[in-house]
């Protein structure tokens, strides 16, 4: 076997921990809130949506720096900060007994987010760009797969062992997945060597790089849509799991929604990449886009769990090609020794869509009630799809001007 075989087995197999042992902690986090004292819907709901999203707003700013130091160093010695640096953030949320305090710990966490994104620009860098939809979906089917189980596996613990084991476990997990990378993964020193003997590009270089192409910018700008609309209601699934069941297993109901989304990304992440390989990449998001807000929309309307189950389902199917769809169209777009910086744009983009969206969920959940949050939601990856369409024909149009 190959480096290029084994660091993607590797990474999948690591993907897959990361993924399980982060959304953990997903379906129980406003639960988790709830316990701290006698917090009225309103409090929980807000603090649920600060909490999760202060993660992703220290990300924003911190993603393209640790992409610009892959790009110069290696991918690998920034997997084993961020691989580490999770793991310990984790394991004293466990230990937390107040919401500032977890508030805080959130914060910290941000620092050293961006495991599995360093993990999609490791082999993005070492993947031809015809087949690179299919083997990036095939890396994003590992960290599918960790969504899909670890919901499910938090929300039986939670309710088995209690919140403090759950989080000590996850970081147990992580811990696990980041020593894999320590021993197993190799870099291509061919390519480390020829970018070393490249032009070095300076922060105002990439950044012109990325806002003279338009359909760049926007498949950038897309991602954010995408996250803000996707991040919205995650935060409040647990509650609205709650609204639809009697049943006391919340958590397990809570981590069965969030898994049925992951299932349905399994099942056809690497089919879209795939796709994408042959049609364009461009296509199959604006499919995807329109196929996402259609199935969104009665999930609102569910009056019985499993409603809401089967067209989670369906959304999974229908979001799980997105991320490959675009990470695929920027390492066709990117010059390689640049990638891993406009690779951390995008992560910056896609985080403060994270931050945006529980807040925004939060909000709306307040005023107008959860359901309320589906269809916005759904408003959302319609507009995404008008700017990916307008991008494509002003292109197209700039195309024929300039014969």
């Amino acid at each position: 076997m190959n480096n290029e075989k084994r660091n993607l087995l590797i990474m999948w197999i690591c993907n897959f921990l990361v993924g399980a042992s982060t959304t953990m902690i997903m379906p129980f986090l406003s639960l988790y809130i709830e316990s701290f004292g006698n917090y009225s819907d309103e409090y929980v709901q807000r603090w649920a949506g600060f909490v999760f999203g202060v993660t992703f707003l220290v990300a924003f700013f911190i993603s393209p720096i640790w992409g610009r130091f892959g790009d110069r160093y290696g991918f690998k010695p920034i997997l084993l900060i961020t691989g580490y640096g999770i793991a310990v953030s984790i394991f004293f949320m466990g230990m937390m007994h107040h919401v500032i305090g977890l508030f805080i710990l959130r914060f910290m966490m941000g620092i050293v987010t961006g495991f599995i994104p360093t993990s999609i620009a490791l082999i993005s860098s070492q993947t031809p760009k015809e087949s690179a939809g299919k083997v990036l979906g095939t890396l994003q089917m590992g960290t599918v797969s960790g969504t899909l189980f670890g919901p499910l596996i938090g929300g039986a613990m939670a309710d088995s062992f209690g919140f403090k084991y759950t989080f000590i476990i996850t970081s147990i997990s992580i811990i696990i997945a980041t020593t894999g990378v320590l021993f197993g993964i190799v870099e291509n020193k061919k390519a480390r060597i020829a970018k070393q003997g490249q032009k070095d590009f300076s922060r105002k270089d990439v950044l012109k790089r990325i806002f003279n192409h338009r359909i760049l910018i926007t498949v950038m700008i897309i991602a954010l849509l995408i996250q803000v609309a996707n991040f919205s209601i995650q935060p409040l699934l647990a509650l609205y799991v709650s609204q639809l069941s009697s049943a006391g297993s919340v958590a397990l109901l809570a981590g069965m929604a969030f898994s049925a989304t992951g299932f349905g990304n399994l099942l056809m992440t690497r089919q879209w990449g795939k796709l994408g390989d042959k049609i364009g990449h461009e296509k199959v998001l604006m499919c995807l886009l329109v196929l996402a807000s259609i199935f969104i929309i009665p999930q609102a309307l569910a009056n019985q769990l499993w409603e809401l189950v089967i067209f989670r389902f369906f959304f999974g199917m229908a979001i799980g090609g997105m991320l490959p769809s675009i990470t695929a169209f920027i390492r066709r777009e990117a010059p390689l020794e640049m990638q891993g910086e406009v690779l951390g744009y995008n992560q910056s983009f896609r985080f403060l869509g994270n931050v945006i969206g529980p807040v925004l969920g939060g909000l709306i959940s307040g005023f107008s009630g959860i359901s309320s949050v589906f269809y916005v939601t759904s408003a959302l990856f319609l507009f995404a799809f008008c700017m990916l369409l307008y991008s494509i024909k002003h292109d197209r149009h700039q195309l024929k001007e300039g014969y």
